[in-house]
This record gives C-alpha cells, structure tokens and sequence, in this order.
C-alpha cells in the first residue's frame, strides 16, 4: 500500500502542468523543471517523384529549424507532423536539386518533383599571390587612418537598439614595450599590439561583468621596468592590474580598488620614479592631476586642478560640430594625458565633444609634473576638422623606438550613434622653441610607418595623391537609399550596400582614365549587422581586380582566405599598378549586407602638379576674433585644398582639409592671438606650391 502510494506521488510529480497563457507546458524533472513550448501540431503529406514522376523512395523530407524528418516509403510517400506554423519544407535526395518548397499555413498535401543536380564542390585554395600584392608577405612599410584595427561591436544597450549593431574605439592610448607598440583603447574586450605601428594584433583580455556593461573605458597604461600595468576608468574605484607578458592577456591585481573617482585615467611616471595620476571628464569641473604611492597607488600629495575649458577666450574650445554652439551645453574637457620632453610637462587635454569633427586636444606646458601649467600659443596640437577622417580629440603621445613622436586620437564617425568613432594616428613633433605640434594634413593618406627614421612629421606623407574622389562607379545591386556614389565621395558617414550578404557582390571604379596606384583602402561598413561584443569569427575576405578598358580583368589582390578583421583595410602595393578600372569582390563579410563607406585609391595621374593659390583672404570677425572666413581663387585640376595656419610664418603647423570649395567658416581661433595662413590646391598630379603667406592681427 505505501509502495503504491509512493508511485502515486512520483507520478503526481512528474506529470506536466500548464501556464497561465498555455504557451509553455512545464515538466517537473528529478533535477531541474523542463519547459516546451505548446503548439498545435498538423500532418502534411505528399509524395517525392523525379521528372518522369517516377516515386523516390528514401527521400528525406524536413522543416526548417526543426527535428522533424521523414523518409520516403516505397511509393515515395511521406506524412510528416509538424506545427502550424512550419511552413519551409525541405526535401533531399543524393544527386537531386536540394527542393525548399513555401507551404500555405492550410496546406496539408503536396507533391515534390525533384530534378537531377550533379554536385561540384569547390577545392579550397590558398590566396594567389600577384606581382602587386602577396598575402604571405604584404608591405608594411606604410599606414592609412584611420587605423586597420578589429574596432569591437558595442555592447548590447541603449546604444545600439534604435539602429543596429556599430563597431566603435575610442579615447586611446599607446606606448612602446620591449620593442613593441601596444595600443589600449575604450569597450575591445582586450588591446592591439604591433611591432612597425601598420600591422596590429588583438589580444583578449577582457574585465567586462554584464554583457550590456563597459569593459576598460578610457584605459590607462605605464611601464615600470619590465611590468605593465593597466587600468580603466572609475568613478566606484577599480583594480589596478600589472603583467610581464601581456601578450599573454594574464594580469594579476597590483591593487583590489582605486581610492579616487578617475575618469579617464593617465598614469605618467617621471625619470624620478615618482608615479603622477591625471584625470577628469566633464563640461563643469577642472581635470585633475595627483601624485601617487607606487606600491597601492594611493594619492600621496594635495590634488590639484590643472585646467578648464575657455571657450569665450579659445574658440576651438566652443561647442558644436563648427564651434557654432555655445546655448546646447557648456564643451567637455577629457582625456588628460602627460608627455615630458626636454625637461618640461605637456599637459595634454580633448575638447569640446567626441561627436563633432573639431574634436581635438590641445597643450598645456610647465616646469613640474603638477603643476601650474601655462596654455600653449599654439593650439590645439593635434586638430583634423576636414577629409575623409575628422576629429583628433582624446588621444595619447608616444615615442618609438627610434625616438620619433606618435599621437593616437579619437576620430569622429557619429553615424549610428553619437559615440561611434575610430581611432587615427598622426606624428608628432617639438620644435626648436619647444612647441609641440602634430601633422594631420595628409592624415588620412598614406604615410611612411614607424619602420621609416623621419624627424619632421611633415616628411610622414608619401605623395601619393587621392585618385577616387568623385569617380564613378557600378555596382552589382543597391539596398535602398545605400548608393553607389557614397563610395567615393570622401565621407565616412556615408555609404553603398549591397542587396545582400552573398559572396559575388561587387563594384567597379572607373578612375577616368589611366592612373598610377600605388595604394587602396577598403572601408567596410556594418549594414543591417547583428553582432555585439568580440567574436573569434569576425574576417573579411575579397578580391580585386584592374582592367585598363572595363572587359578583361586581372587579378590585383586576393583575400579570398584570408581570417582578418580588417574593417579599414589598406593595402600597399608592392609595385606600381598602370590601371583605370578597379573591381572589388566580396568573398565574406563577417556581419550584415556587403557594405563599404568609401572604396579609396592612392597613386598619380602623370600630369603636372597644380598652380599655386591666388587671391587668399582671411577676414576675421571684428566683433568675435576666434572667426575667419578664409577664401581663395580656384585653381583648374585641383579637387581639394589644404588650409595651413600657424601662431608664425614658420610655425603653420596646423592644417584644414577643403573638397571642391574655396572657402572655409574657421571659428577655431583663440581670442587674442595673431595668426599666419597659407593654402596649397591638391591634384591627382601632386600638390601646389604654397601660396603667400597672410598675417592676420588679433
């Protein structure tokens, strides 16, 4: 009797209840309950023939997505249960067309005719190797921003939902480590290393808790003899971690927690080997700077301000995507960073915001690691408001290993979202006055990498001209609005999709005639993409191909294998390519549609380089002195301009990059300073001569 009564009860137990909604049938198990989802089942029957109606016996017939299968009787019959809203039936059958037939939601009866298919796969192969471009060996002696790095996909958040997945880095940082360069930057799950500054390697390391969480924002980097340590921003407190192989991707905590709220960090240690914190981010408060105790990192001196933002007397300080606005919010401060040089402190700051594309960073200088510090007259230091990349805010200076001076620095995109950006590396230099300045003017060209000795950064350019710029182009298909001529007009905010995310899709240029390459850049973009966060199967792989009359094709590059995440590829050529239709081929995209916001061409034209400028006039605002208008003549054959402007005749370090105009609204200027402007026109032949020089008086 007990017996029969237990027996009752594991029954009881195990017997299936229903939900509220009777969507999800719930089974009690003898360790964790079983949820199935409720549906209501129909039989679909039918018959599998071949083109002579002959019956099929053995064929397999399928929904999709599903464990449902039957296999064919003698008749070629089958009575598959399935529920009511398999609607993908498959069926299969050795050398027959593979059939996906679309069920009516009602059908219960069907007849498949199968038709013969002889199936071919396809070898793999090895990427062929050309006289322009080996896959085994490519050229690393030059670089093209923004940076060919695998940018991680945000997290799954706020961010993302209103338009869909987007890669973004951001506020970096970069220093030389046994001979390498290690770049950290905001949300990789990890960092990027590289031994010549051109071909970059990730490493995951990731401290990210919950998958809509930051991981390292803002991150922050020293070494101390033959130790890195690393950390990331905190307003709560945050480890400090420390490793001797950080390739390895293994830290362990030097510290369990930060005492102070340090937003975007920057440790600096000085030749003394006393350790300084600089930090701060925000629109109302000063950036800070303290010194810190080596062992537990805890603040050892007063904390002191080091800097506000004066956009009434700085005009590249103000607000807004020209500096145009000083009613939205008051411009943001961030990204201290600390560079010593000569025996003085440059104290490097971003303003006025990360989406505009006069985001940049500026200087301040002095004679102690804390301070007080006096504004640059040359400033900002590092400033990219034009081309195809814009914005150079929140950045990080390093030496290589041959001394020269590099800054890596957030470039706006602000597409998706305002918080979409990329990362840019520009060379950076002291002159004889002790100034610190940057060469952007051909920053997003091809330059000369870190294997090549180059003193002045200037001499970084390579002289290969812009040879897409307005070209036309066809395409294989166009999602919507997505077109093709958003592949060559110089904008990243723009692009062409493809109608799909099937291999075969491509785009032919037409240069326009026939043209010197020296070197492409592929700029992919996510379309309709569905990723989050970091993936080991993220790669992009392609071909292209030249032709001198739009028919016959030769193969150029193959990245048909290749298993890089390259969404800014750039590809140097080993020799010089004699071309005027250049064709790309998707082979995969790791996400999305085939997509890419611009296809871009580096080389000459073989004509002569452009005339020098005429008529330059800078008018400067009498009732507000930080504005300009800058206007020149036109000069024929040219399709952009480079506009100099210096606190000297021989200091115009700073550069802005004009397409197809001969003016410029330049609002960056500080109040009370006088400035110096020139202007070179830029062709597919080379660059002008600068044109004479304007004074303009506070």
């Amino acid at each position: 009797m007990l017996g029969s009564i237990f027996f009752s009860c594991l029954s009881l137990l195990a017997a299936p209840f229903a939900t509220p909604d009777d969507s999800i049938r719930v089974v009690k198990g003898q360790v964790s309950d079983y949820y199935i989802t409720v549906t209501k089942d129909r039989i679909v029957k039918g018959r599998v023939v071949d083109e002579q109606r002959r019956p099929l016996e053995g064929a397999t017939v399928m929904f999709f997505a599903s464990p449902m299968h039957y296999t064919t009787d003698a008749g070629g019959n089958f009575a598959i249960k399935g529920a009511e809203n398999d609607v993908h039936l498959y069926v299969y059958y050795p050398g027959k067309k593979l059939v996906h037939s679309m069920l009516a939601l009602d059908e219960n009866g069907i007849e498949v005719v199968m038709t013969d298919e002889v199936h071919r796969s396809t070898p793999r192969r090895p990427a062929q190797a050309t006289r322009w471009y080996d896959p085994q060996a490519p050229l690393s002696r030059t670089y093209c921003n923004p940076m060919n790095i695998s940018y991680n996909f945000e997290p799954f958040n706020n961010n993302v939902r209103p338009n869909g997945s987007f890669r973004s880095a951001a506020d970096p940082m970069a220093l030389e480590y046994k001979g390498e360069y290690f770049l950290f930057s905001t949300n990789q799950g990890g960092f990027h290393y590289s031994k010549n500054l051109a071909d970059w390697e990730f490493v995951p390391a990731s401290f990210q808790r919950k998958p809509t969480d930051d991981d390292q924002c803002a991150p922050a980097a020293y070494i101390s003899g033959d130790t890195l340590f690393y950390t990331g921003s905190t307003y709560e407190g945050l480890a400090v971690w420390y490793s001797t192989q950080p390739k390895s991707g293994r830290f362990k905590r030097a510290i369990e927690k930060n005492v102070l709220p340090t937003w975007d960090p920057c440790f600096f240690l000085d030749d003394d080997g006393r350790l300084y914190m600089y930090y701060g981010s925000s629109n109302e408060y000063p950036l800070k700077a303290v010194e810190l105790d080596r062992n537990d990192f805890y603040p050892i001196s007063k904390i002191h301000d080091v800097m506000m933002l004066r956009p009434e007397e700085h005009g590249w300080e103000r607000f807004g995507m020209n500096n145009d606005d000083e009613v939205t919010l008051r411009p943001f401060t961030e990204g201290a960073y600390m560079t010593k040089h000569d025996g003085k402190y440059y104290f490097q700051y971003g303003a006025p915001g990360t989406e505009f594309k006069v985001y940049a960073d500026g200087v301040y200088v002095g004679d102690s690691p804390l301070g007080p510090f006096t504004y640059q007259k040359h400033n900002p230091m590092c400033y990219k408001p034009g081309g195809y990349v814009q914005g150079s805010g929140h950045g990080g200076t390093f030496r290589d290993v041959k001394g020269n001076y590099w800054h890596v620095a957030t470039c706006m995109l602000s597409l998706k979202y305002k918080f979409e950006r990329r990362i840019g590396l520009y060379p950076v230099a002291f002159d004889e006055d002790g100034v610190m300045y940057s060469s952007t003017a051909f920053g997003d060209y091809p330059n000369w990498a870190e294997p090549a000795d180059i003193k002045r950064p200037a001499d970084r350019f390579t002289g290969w001209m812009l040879l897409s710029y307005g070209k036309p182009v066809t395409v294989s298909s166009t999602d919507s609005i997505y077109e093709a001529r958003n592949l060559t007009d110089e904008s990243m905010r723009t692009y062409w999709s493809a109608a799909s995310r099937n291999p075969g899709e491509w785009a032919v240029l037409d240069l326009g005639g026939m043209k010197t390459v020296r070197a492409l850049q592929l700029n992919f973009y996510e379309h309709k993409a569905f990723q989050h966060n970091r993936a080991m199967d993220i790669y992009h792989q392609y071909r292209i191909f030249a032709s001198d009359n739009g028919t016959d094709w030769i193969l150029v590059v193959d990245k048909s294998d290749s298993d890089k995440d390259c969404p800014h590829d750039y590809i140097e050529l080993a020799e010089p390519l004699q071309t005027r239709y250049l064709k790309f081929e998707s082979v995969h995209v790791p996400t999305g549609y085939v997509a890419l916001s611009e296809l871009r061409v580096f080389g000459r034209a073989g004509g002569d380089a452009p005339q020098a400028v005429e008529g330059l006039k800078v008018a400067r605002d009498k009732k507000d002195s930080r504005n300009a208008l800058v206007s020149w003549k036109p000069v024929e054959g040219a399709y952009g301009y480079n506009i100099y402007y210096g606190i000297a005749g021989d200091k115009m370090y700073n550069a802005i990059s004009v397409l197809d105009a001969t003016s410029y609204d330049f609002r960056g200027m500080d109040r009370d300073t006088d400035y110096y402007f020139t202007v070179e026109a830029l062709s597919e032949n080379g660059r002008s001569p600068l044109c004479p020089t304007v004074h303009v008086r506070r």
